[in-house]
């Protein structure tokens, strides 16, 4: 007989996995590789990860009226006052060591509101909009693991053209080994070729 389906359990185990594949595709960048623009908005990695790791200790902290054990290292509201892209980069006194040592915390610090609470525990995102600001642990997780999944999107994309990296995860890279990527590169650009 098979386990019974547990959903939070099975949620939090996504948001993990996220984490730790966003955490990934930092392995092996220097610190100017880590921060270095990829897009003509400025995404680099180390923005993805300190972005992602303020949405968590936002959502799993203040949502649920706990705070931060130390806010200090976190993004503060009014730094958006001067810089809506304040959460989107390194500053030169962060680290990718630090800003990932953060993260793990940080990471920790959401766990901990996950096992504590039930699915249906009341919160408010004091950020959303009048009306919508009411929710459920349910609901931040899913958004979170929403949100998080597509900026692992990003930094899959980002270093794939850094250094061709890809894959799904460290364990689990989730495309075919040994294939030839110029040759399907080509092919694909043959068939779009023949829609000019």
């Amino acid at each position: 007989m098979s386990e019974p389906y547990d959903a939070k359990a099975t949620l939090h185990h996504y948001l993990r996995a996220i984490r730790e594949n966003l955490i990934w595709k930092l392995d092996g960048l220097s610190e100017r590789e880590a921060r270095l623009p990829r897009t003509a908005t400025g995404n680099n990695f180390l923005g993805l990860l300190k972005h992602c790791l303020n949405v968590e200790a936002g959502y799993f902290g203040t949502t649920f009226g706990r705070e931060f054990p130390t806010p200090g290292e976190l993004v503060p509201d009014d730094a958006f006052d001067g810089d809506p892209q304040a959460d989107w980069y390194a500053r030169a006194d962060e680290t990718k060591d630090g800003l990932i040592d953060l993260y793990r915390r940080v990471g920790a610090f959401a766990d901990e509101t996950i096992e504590t609470l039930p699915l249906d525990a009341p919160g408010r995102v004091p950020w959303w909009q009048p009306g919508r600001q009411d929710v459920t642990l349910h609901h931040v997780i899913v958004h979170v693991c929403v949100d998080l999944a597509r900026h692992a999107g990003h930094a899959d994309v980002m270093r794939e053209q850094h250094d061709a990296a890809i894959g799904l995860g460290r364990d689990n890279r989730n495309v075919p080994e040994g294939y030839d990527w110029p040759a399907y590169v080509s092919k694909l650009s043959a068939l779009a070729d023949r829609f000019e």
